[in-house]
This record gives C-alpha cells, structure tokens and sequence, in this order.
C-alpha cells in the first residue's frame, strides 16, 4: 500500500467534492473497481454503480450542496476518518419527496480505507432521518 497522510486524505476529499458537483465520472478516479462499502443503496447493482447512483441523487434533488469536513484523520495503514456537514436547498425529488426549497444542513462520518489513490472500502452514517425531518417537517 503507498499512501502519505496528505494523498489518503486527498481522495476522500475529492469524492465529497464530486457529489457536490454531481461528478458521476470522478468516481470511477476515486473509488476501486472492487469497492467493498458496508452500507451502499438498496438495489444497487455493485458498491460503485451505488455510489454514482447517489452521486446522481444528491446533485438532482439538492442545488448548491456543499460539504465541510469538521474532522479528519489518518491512520498509518491508509484509513481516513472524516465528519462533515453538508447543506443544500431542496430542489429536486429525493426518494419520494417532492421539492420543497427548503435548506437543509446534516452530519455524516465516513471511514474510508485509500490503497494507491483509490478508496476500496468504506464505511458510513449520515444524519438520514434528520434530513428527512428538515424536508418534511
């Protein structure tokens, strides 16, 4: 594995810039071909097709989404620890949910493992249920 702390910490960074900007095709750059995520969307044919599904998703239903890491980490065997707040403006379905131009703000942790530039496993939490207040409450 060849990583420095500074590149590991990179990729991640990247992807969250990628769904800000719904950069479907930067995923295939970020994530390995063999992504093992822990959590991907339900129905999702492989770990990389969910996470483009959701790229798609997020830029489709929320204009000017925004991610800030608040926290991040590295570890010496290439894991990278990050909570970040993204925000948004609902302008688009989101599962179900009809647009409500409502501004909505939510926490997530994401546990990413970098091997050679590319995240091949992941782990991941986000505020869901709030988001799902925010838009419907």
């Amino acid at each position: 594995m060849s990583n420095s702390n500074g590149s590991a910490r990179d990729v991640p960074n990247r992807l969250f810039a990628a769904f800000d900007a719904g950069d479907v095709e930067a995923v295939d750059l970020l994530v390995s071909a063999d992504l093992l995520d822990h959590n991907p969307p339900p129905g999702s044919a492989s770990a990389v097709e969910g996470m483009k599904m959701m790229v798609v998703a997020m830029h489709d239903a929320f204009t000017n989404a925004h991610h800030d890491v608040v926290y991040q980490a590295v570890t010496d065997d290439g894991w990278v620890v990050s909570q970040w707040r993204i925000t948004g403006t609902h302008t688009g379905p989101w599962f179900g949910v009809p647009p409500t131009g409502k501004d909505v703000s939510i926490y997530g942790i994401d546990l990413a493992r970098v091997v050679d530039g590319r995240i091949v496993e992941i782990r991941h939490v986000e505020e869901l249920l709030q988001l799902q207040m925010q838009l419907t409450g």
